[in-house]
């Protein structure tokens, strides 16, 4: 090829001149982006590109060689360029390679192979020969990477192999023989040579390292060659085999970057574990307790397996083996196999099973074992890579993607598909076993009965065929779970309630059950339990049918006999029951009648002994709690046999009882709830009742008001059942409060024990600073002695402490000063010395100091008497005021004596000080020296100190200055203050010290002004002599003075010791990334809204105070370049929303705490006492540490980011996913510790087709570009199976380390001092006695950040503060229930890695994934805690409908919570009082809000029924009743619920525990003000209908809420369109309800107290039909509400339609509103309907009251009314009609029609007026009775839309919903209309709203008006 050839003919023909480009390429700036937007199926040209941008500036004319070779191999892979983008980019490199062949030219040699031959021997000599020694590994890296790229590139250009240098040929044969030794690494780089890096010189790493390359036993594998196998590939393979793991992948064929990913794994694991236990002086070889040990914790969960299935496990370790080698090559294979498994991951015991034969097969390999499955001797051949991942893991991965298919996108009953839980499941037996190994495909688990799903199958496309059956639970879409679950709880309150009734009908007291005959009643409450327990039984069979044909034979059969005993009991009971009743009546005669020969009265009694012995067999065992778990886990076939009957075998949840004293805790605890819940039942709810009750069945009413169909039932019993409906709702719901108020007061309790609250203020810190050193000696200091706090410490470590502690405090200070929480002169004030010999105090922090040097002086100077003792006693009396006046002292005469270089003004200076020690000695000091003086000494000192802190004039300047001021000092010292200074002088010279002729204090040292510890010692006397009272409310800023009084307060709480940074536990973080923001761009700052706002004007005036400082800080670091103050501004802005950059940034702070800890580990006294950031080593010393603190950073610490789509945002033409890779490009760059893990898409072909690959991908920054590290390939695309999220976990979960794994969710942050207590919590699992239980999983607290936006943003984040200190503190201890409710809670790794992970994944059931994985880990024998004396920030969403989609979300997941089988064992496997808890605390709070809201309705609908049929009227006049108040007073307490107290009480405690009760009452003050009680009551209409919604219908989906700053106003048909079918439709039920009970229920007035339980129901109302608008920002603004109306007249009227969204009009939305009806099953439309016929009521009893009925009670009324209604709807389908088919080409007959039609109905409406005698009242009366009829119509249609498609009446029935929604938007808008006619109410609702921003400057009401203060500087 000749240098200017170009690009051969035939292809520059084919592609020069290609027309336009299509896609967007990079820019001529942006050349380094071409190589990461090669097409996915052109991966392999991505290197060669990397390298011509590389060496581009270097010699642009190989740059150009490497392009046209990339192009040639594009041009090989693809000529047809079929590939996606392909053709796009070929035509835009061919454009490149055009323009650079004229542009570029040889330097080197003449042509081009001359030139590419010399500039790669160049290339060798200066980077590879010279980088051996003195480059790191990752440099080295590259610089092969480019050498070998090159090298291909040379090839191609030479063409001819004989025309190659000799000398070239050697360099590159050096570069293939140690190419492998400089790959890109992860932490470990271990094939290194030259310059070894500090982590592979730690000894810990080279045992690990020599234990697994110990290979010494271990057959090599036969490699045999084929037709396909090149002859060179067993050299390859054999030579490749380095240590275990390469080892087994010969002979099983794993992945090669699985393999290296695992090796690391291994290494670091076998590393942090040994060295805890080693003495780092005598560290040659791998302790093999360490390896036992991690086999323990590894195959703990494999070893249960094998005993459960009774199989024999193949952990086989042969006596006369290296014991130690074998349990690695154990532990390599599970990791690799685990590294491997893709979403088989999900499903721990198919991994078991896995292992299980592969371990098998190991044992066989070294000992020749005979195959137990063919029989033959094992063959050592050694397979290919991607064998493993062939023939294991894709079968069953292809079972997974089969049944996901199924799932219809989470459409379909769960009882319809398989999910990872019953796939999973089917290994809990020893059917597994049948399918063999290797693996029979055509095995039951394998064969599908849909057949093979052809290729070109869509993804979505749904498969048909014969189910398989669920294993072991079926997920029914049903409310009886709750019952099924939970049925102890519901058969305790239905049996106490019926007792007491029976107490309260025949006694009224207590006291009564003693007499006999009640007592015999009362024991009817066991024939109550037989029924209920048939219930359960019954219930068992029903919901478990699906599961029947994949259950044992056993599990079938105890289902039958547990439904046969409980029939018989049944049936037993009430006879046994009736034979013991004397003079029987009712039914109780006629099963009397049964067995009247049954002469022994006692059968009953005897008949409940036997009934009651499991259940008290269960209440011993209940007290003996290891013996029930040693039960429970026993697998001996007798035990097995004995607890068959009891529970169910199943794998998990065995043995999961708690010791005994943690068991009388949450006892004692749920034991107190009862009694106080059922005594308030009794008394409040119960009792009152019972006397109306007897007298409404005595009366006897006929005059009904309406047509009454069975005027003859007896004892009023439609009256009693709508007086006690409610009443039992509250009674079954009022636990929930009771659990409210004893939670609230037991964690209230218990965080006072725990030392929470006791530093709240700055006061509290100031007084308790002079122990807060001591504190962190004794919690964060592994050195520190334990009675370090005695007052016999030695003074020198009490300073050595303090200096740690001030390395510490200072960084914290630092850290808060970068992220501009304070300004640079509170940075000084709140900074602690580093501990100083130079001084004889202690050097407290000035803010401490403030103010104590002018009042001494103030003291000294108006002190009158002449005793000095009593001067300095009083100086002396504040501890602080007298360090000031000494360290004042001190400091002053060491910086005026460090200036002076003459000795003569040395020695002036030192008889000065000489004077005033020996007078202070002599106790003289008042007669010797002027205190009037001092005020004018202090002026001139403060000038002195402003002039040597001024470093911005010359030096020449500078001296003078000093030398003037210092000068006029002395001079003050000697004549005003010194009574005898004079002498000093006259002293001086007369020893001849002053014979020179130039002026004293002339000579001068300035160059001290560059020593930074003089500076600050400089800046720290200018502060203790100036600041004021003022410096004490320093720092003003809110959220410094929180972290700064937490971090105080939490080194006093309970926390383990900090072990020494070696020796910690190792951990990892894990943040899950989608499309999130991560960095904000310019354009987004600035980018105004409708009212004229940008995000940067917002958080200004927001935070003002941290702009100013932020302002401050660009000044001081001198930003002169304008795209760096653009880079800051961004970060600025991104640091306080909710951004992947500011998570990143918090959890980065773990690695510099690991360095300063290692800092002062290692440090020596001088170099701690000199300052962690003072500290000034040797080049030499400064490297060696800083490279042994990052290697013990990188070997306890990996933080890694699951960005799912990475790859996708770096390919991406879209200017938003662009700007996302790019800035987590930046992040990596930044942060060169941080990885990134993705899931890389690649187009491949395969057999001629192209064929989609996809990839786990590990990357970590180069220079400029990321790096890959290690790929491994996968089944398939992993997040087609289960949800997103946690397979996005799952997938990148493999690149974790450690034996920790702290989950982060993306809108999280974290805090520098936080981070330094973390090894502290780590110990958490491992502290306490060996044999103790220990946690898997630690909870921590969050700070929710987000609270200071608005008052809903405050509401939330209170809500959820309480949430998680609080409530979790109760949950954890002494509930013993607390789960994982998602971050930022830490992981056992290993225990979690090896039981399924750290979530669950099925489609839609797993919905709230997080938690799953605490069902999970405590099923498991897991055990999960939580601390609070280490917090991570954490961000919530802030507008009104960001919060009621997360509150949908989580009442979803609360719903199929409900329906999971995790739950079922949970409630069935925990005991009695622990079930409560889990109840109470889980599903039940959500099931106890739908009741709440149902208690309404029964009430109202209750009422509705009395008052419409007469009942009401008649039953109160009755003179028996005298107006009791018992009707309405029981219902008292669900109002309380309702009213959304229940979330405030722990709030309120909270508070109160953490900034005290008085500011506790002041934000419940607040709060009620700013109408929290409207907002919490709003949502509990939303938890309420989205988790009635989800159990009935299904529909539950991952709703994305944003997590932007919401503060401005949504439109009226977004709000509608959000909230019509939540609240409003139900609002105004319950308003029609309130109506006509106002109206027809008058003449009977009752008891205030039913009218304050009925204001209660009118404030739900306007709760939930207005809280949207009241809370919504401008929402009474006039314009807005205009604009609005237009809006949403706009959006009623839009045609919907294939392709248009909900929001842009009304059918889309009412046909997407529909959704969850249209993937019901019968059942959920049946239920629909039959709710619907509640809305007929309202028309039944109104036509009744009618004036034109005439009081008749006729059906015929009835009748006639539905004839009205339908003459109604035909004239509205006439109207509809006739517009559609006549409006255009008819407009005049139509016209005549309609007018014909208003005459007609004015014609009718005028006969009945006056014949009929109709009167006004009757019309709106019509109204309220027909609306809601023509709504069940609606509802109706809705249920049967497809019956209603096919008769052709649908578009009527949407026709009239269209008119409905027009009349309840016409409902809801008018009031706001009318509001916002006065502007006071928007201004209002402006301070409502954002009262909290308000009190901290914010200028609300111009933000929201869009008036900028234009004067406000930005940077530019």
């Amino acid at each position: 090829m000749a240098s200017s050839s170009g690009p051969p003919r035939s292809l520059s023909r084919k592609y020069a001149r290609a027309p336009t480009m299509t896609v967007d390429m990079p820019s001529e700036e942006n050349l380094a982006a071409d190589s990461e937007l090669v097409p996915s199926s052109l991966a392999s040209i991505a290197p060669i590109l990397r390298v011509a941008n590389e060496i581009e500036k270097d010699n642009p004319r190989v740059a150009y060689l490497c392009r046209f070779h990339a192009f040639e191999k594009a041009h090989r892979i693809d000529p047809t360029s079929s590939g996606r983008g392909v053709r796009q980019f070929k035509t835009y490199l061919l454009h490149k390679l055009e323009r650079e062949e004229e542009e570029t030219m040889p330097q080197l040699g003449r042509s081009d192979p001359r030139e590419i031959q010399l500039y790669y021997q160049k290339f060798y000599q200066e980077n590879v020969k010279e980088g051996e020694l003195t480059k790191k590994p990752e440099e080295m890296a590259k610089i092969y990477q480019i050498a070998t790229v090159l090298y291909d590139v040379l090839k191609t250009v030479v063409m001819d192999p004989k025309k190659i240098d000799e000398e070239t040929e050697k360099y590159a044969r050096e570069i293939e023989r140690k190419r492998e030794k400089y790959e890109h690494y992860n932490i470990l780089p271990l094939y290194a040579v030259g310059v070894k890096p500090a982590i592979m010189e730690l000894p810990e790493i080279k045992v690990a390292l020599n234990a697994i390359r110990n290979l010494d036993n271990l057959p090599m594998p036969r490699f045999h060659s084929t037709s396909d196998v090149p002859e060179t590939m067993p050299k390859e393979r054999v030579k490749s085999i380095n240590d275990i793991l390469d080892w087994l992948a010969s002979l099983f064929g794993f992945q090669k970057g699985n393999v290296a990913n695992q090796r690391e794994h291994l290494i670091l694991l076998l590393a942090n574990m040994d060295i805890r236990k080693k003495n780092l002086e005598d560290y040659i070889q791998l302790s093999s307790e360490t390896v036992e040990k991690l086999v323990d914790k590894v195959f703990k969960n494999y070893r249960s397996w094998c005993k459960y299935l009774h199989c024999e496990s193949n952990l086989r370790l042969p006596q006369d083996f290296d014991r130690q080698q074998l349990e690695l090559v154990y532990i390599s294979l599970y990791l690799l196999i685990w590294g491997e498994a893709s979403n088989i991951r999900f499903m721990p015991e198919c991994i078991c099973y896995i292992f299980h034969y592969m371990a098998h097969d190991v044992y066989g390999f070294l000992f020749g074992n005979v195959s137990s499955v063919s029989g033959d001797t094992y063959q050592t051949a050694a397979a290919d890579e991607e064998a493993f991942l062939r023939n294991v893991i894709t079968p069953i991965y292809q079972v997974l993607q089969k049944e996901a298919r199924r799932n219809k996108a989470g459409k379909a009953s769960h009882s319809r598909w398989r999910n990872y839980d019953d796939l999973n499941e089917y290994f809990w037996s020893r059917k597994c076993f049948q399918l063999g190994w290797p693996m029979d495909h055509n095995a039951d688990f394998f064969v599908h009965s849909d057949g093979m799903v052809p290729p070109i199958e869509r993804p979505n496309q749904v498969t048909f065929g014969k189910r398989k059956p669920k294993t072991n639970f079926v997920e029914v879409r049903t409310f009886w779970h709750l019952y099924r679950g939970f049925d102890r709880m519901w058969i305790f309150f239905i049996m106490a309630f019926q007792a007491m009734v029976i107490i309260g009908w025949n006694s009224g007291s207590l006291l009564g059950l003693f007499d006999g005959d009640v007592f015999r009643s009362v024991l009817s409450i066991f024939i109550t339990s037989g029924f209920l327990n048939f219930l359960r039984a019954t219930l068992d069979v029903i919901l478990s049918i699906n599961a029947w044909r994949s259950l044992k034979f056993t599990q079938i059969l105890r289902y039958i006999l547990k439904f046969a005993v409980a029939a018989v009991w049944a049936v037993v009971l009430p006879i046994g029951y009736s034979s013991s009743v004397q003079n029987p009546t009712g039914l109780i005669k006629f099963f009397n009648s049964w067995v009247r020969d049954w002469k022994y009265q006692s059968f009953y009694n005897y008949a409940v002994a036997v009934y009651l012995i499991p259940n008290i067999l269960a209440v011993l065992l209940f007290f003996l709690p290891p013996l029930r778990r040693t039960m429970e886990r026993s697998n001996l076939w007798i035990i097995t046999l004995i607890m068959w009957w009891a529970q169910p075998k199943l794998y998990v949840g065995r043995g999961m009882h708690e010791d005994f004293l943690s068991l009388l805790r949450y006892t004692l605890f749920w034991i107190m709830l009862l009694i106080s819940k059922l005594a308030f039942s009794y008394f409040v709810e119960i009792l009152p009742l019972i006397h109306p009750t007897k007298i409404i069945l005595e009366l006897h009413v006929d005059n009904y008001e309406w047509h009454e169909f069975f005027p003859n039932v007896t004892h009023n019993i439609g009256v009693v059942i709508a007086i006690w409906a409610p009443i039992i709702l509250v009674y079954f719901m009022d636990a929930q409060i009771w659990y409210a108020i004893f939670s609230t007061l037991f964690g209230g309790v218990q965080g006072a024990f725990s030392h929470l609250g006791e530093i709240r203020t700055l006061g509290m810190l100031r007084s308790r600073f002079e122990s807060v050193p001591r504190a962190f000696s004794r919690t964060l200091d592994p050195f520190s002695d334990q009675g370090a706090g005695t007052k016999h410490h030695d003074e020198s470590e009490e300073r050595k402490n303090i200096a740690k502690f001030s390395q510490v405090w200072n960084e914290f200070i630092y850290s808060m000063r970068e992220e501009d929480l304070i300004s640079n002169r509170e940075r000084d004030l709140l900074l602690v010395p580093y501990a100083s010999s130079d001084v004889t105090v202690i050097q407290w922090p000035p803010f401490l100091l403030a103010s104590k040097i002018p009042v001494a002086l103030d003291m000294a100077k108006d002190f009158k008497k002449k005793d000095d003792e009593e001067l300095f006693k009083k100086i002396k009396a504040d501890p602080y005021m007298h360090s000031a006046v000494v360290e004042c002292y001190e400091t002053i005469r060491d910086i005026i004596y460090g200036l002076l270089e003459d000795e003569t003004d040395r020695m002036i200076v030192r008889l000065i000080c000489y004077e005033v020690e020996i007078s202070i000695r002599q106790t003289n000091f008042l007669n010797e020296f002027r205190m009037s003086g001092l005020p004018s000494l202090s002026d001139k000192l403060e000038k002195f100190l402003v002039v040597l802190h001024n470093e911005n004039v010359d030096a020449g300047q500078y001296k003078s200055q000093i030398i003037n001021v210092l000068q006029d000092t002395i001079e003050i010292i000697a004549k005003d203050v010194m009574v005898n200074g004079h002498n000093i002088f006259e002293r001086v010279h007369s020893h001849g010290q002053d014979s020179k002729k130039e002026e004293r204090f002339e000579r001068i040292n300035i160059s001290l002004r560059l020593n930074k510890s003089w500076r600050e010692k400089v800046v720290r006397l200018y502060l203790l002599l100036t600041e004021k009272e003022s410096a004490i409310n320093v720092p003003p800023n809110l959220e410094a003075r929180r972290r700064i009084t937490f971090f105080a307060n939490s080194l006093f709480m309970n926390m383990p010791s900090a072990p020494e940074v070696r020796y910690m536990l190792s951990f990892s973080i894990l943040t899950p990334y989608y499309k999130e923001d991560v960095l904000y761009s310019e354009e987004e700052l600035n980018k105004e809204n409708e009212d004229g706002i940008s995000i940067l004007f917002y958080l200004q005036k927001i935070y003002p105070g941290e702009w100013t400082n932020f302002q401050e800080r660009l000044k001081e670091n001198d930003h002169n370049d304008v795209k760096d103050e653009k880079e800051e501004l961004r970060k600025w802005v991104s640091y306080r929303a909710q951004t992947l950059s500011r998570t990143v940034r918090g959890m980065m702070y773990h690695r510099q705490a690991l360095q300063l800890q290692y800092f002062l580990e290692f440090a020596g006294d001088d170099a701690i006492f000199g300052g962690y950031r003072t500290w000034e080593p040797s080049e030499h010393e400064h490297r060696a540490f800083m490279d042994r603190a990052e290697a013990l950073a990188s070997l306890k610490f990996t933080y890694v980011v699951s960005c799912q789509v990475y790859g996708t945002q770096k390919k991406s033409a879209d200017a938003r996913d662009q700007s996302c890779y790019t800035n987590i490009l930046k992040l990596m760059i930044t942060y060169p510790s941080l990885r990134v893990a993705y899931i890389d898409e690649r187009e491949e072909t395969v057999n001629g087709g192209s064929q989609k690959s996809y990839y786990s991908v590990l990357v970590k920054g180069g220079d400029k570009l990321d790096e890959e590290i290690y790929r491994i390939k996968l089944p398939g695309p992993p997040t087609e199976i289960g949800e997103g999220k946690p397979e996005n976990q799952n997938h990148a979960i493999i690149f974790t380390r450690g034996e920790a794994l702290q989950t982060i969710d993306m809108n999280q942050d974290n805090y520098f001092e936080e981070t330094y207590k973390m090894r502290n919590v780590l110990q958490e699992f491992i502290k306490g006695p060996p044999k103790d239980r220990k946690p898997t999983i630690l909870g921590l607290r969050e700070h929710i950040f987000t609270g200071s936006v608005s008052s809903l943003a405050w509401f939330m984040s209170n809500q959820e503060t309480s949430f998680v200190t609080i409530g979790q503190r109760i949950l954890a201890n002494p509930l013993r229930v607390r789960f994982h409710y998602g971050h930022p809670d830490i992981f056992d790794r290993i225990f979690h890695i090896t039981r399924g992970g750290i979530s669950k994944a099925s489609k839609v059931i797993n919905l709230s994934e997080d938690i799953f994985a605490g069902f999970n880990s405590t099923l498991r024998g897991g055990y999960i805690t939580h601390h609070e004396y280490i917090q991570v920030g954490k961000g919530r969403d802030v507008g009104m409908n960001q919060i009621s989609a997360f509150e949908a979300k989580v009442a979803n997941g609360n719903g199929e919570q409900t329906l999971s089988r995790d739950v079922y064992r949970l409630g069935r496997r925990f005991d009695f009082y622990r079930m409560l808890s889990f109840y109470f605390t889980t599903v039940g709070f959500y099931f106890s809000s739908m009741i709440t809201v149902l208690i309404v309705h029964v009430f109202l609908y209750g009422r509705l029924y009395m008052v419409m049929s007469g009942l009401q009227g008649a039953i109160l006049q009755s003179p028996s009743i005298h107006q009791s108040k018992a009707l309405e007073e029981a219902l008292a307490t669900q109002s309380v619920f309702q009213l959304g107290l229940l979330l405030v009480l722990p709030m309120v405690m909270e508070i109160g525990l953490e900034k005290g009760f008085r500011s506790a009452v002041g934000d419940f003050i607040i709060m009620q003000l700013q109408l929290a009680s409207v907002f919490f009551t709003f949502q509990l209409g939303t938890k309420a209908h989205y988790y009635g919604r989800t159990i009935l219908h299904g529909g539950s989906k991952y709703r994305a809420t944003g997590r932007g700053f919401v503060i401005f106003h949504e439109k009226f048909a977004e709000n509608y369109g959000l909230y019509s079918r939540s609240h409003f439709v139900k609002g105004l039920e319950l308003l029609i309800l309130l109506v006509l009970y106002a109206v027809y229920g008058k003449p009977y007035p009752t008891s205030s107290l039913y009218w304050f339980v009925t204001w209660s129901m009118w404030f739900l109302v306007a709760s939930w039909l207005f809280a949207p608008f009241v809370f919504n920002p401008s929402g009474f603004d006039w314009q807005k509400t205009v604009d609005d109306w237009t809006d949403w007249k706009r959006w009623m009227g839009n045609r919907g339609g294939i392709g248009i969204q909900p929001e842009k009009s009304w059918e889309s939305w009412w046909d997407a509103e529909q959704e969850h009806l249209k993937h019901t099953n019968i059942r959920g439309r049946v239920l629909e309907i039959i709710l619907a016929f509640r809305f007929f009521i309202f028309q039944y009893g109104i036509v009744y009251h009618l004036d034109i009925a005439r009081h008749s009670k006729d059906i015929l009324v009835y009748v006639l009314s539905w004839i009205v209604m339908a003459t109604v709807l035909l004239v509205l389908k006439m109207v509809s009609t006739g517009r559609r088919r006549f409006g255009t080409d008819f407009q005049l007959m139509f016209r005549i029609l309609k007018a014909l039609l208003f005459l007609g109905f004015l014609s009718v409406m005028s006969v009945l007026f006056v014949v009929c005698g109709l009167t006004l009242s009757d019309v709106f009366a019509a109204i309220l009775a027909f609306m809601p009829t023509g709504w069940a119509i609606i509802l109706i249609g809705q249920a049967m839309r497809p019956v209603l498609k096919g008769l052709g009446f649908w578009d009527s029935i949407k026709e009239l919903a269209r008119a409905y929604e027009y009349i309840m938007g016409l409902v809801l808008f008018a009031p706001i209309a009318i509001l916002s006619w006065f502007p006071f109410v928007s201004e209002f609702q402006t301070r409502l709203l954002f009262n909290q921003a308000f009190s901290r400057g914010l200028q609300i009401s111009m933000i929201l008006q869009g008036k900028k203060d234009k004067m406000s500087p930005t940077p530019k």
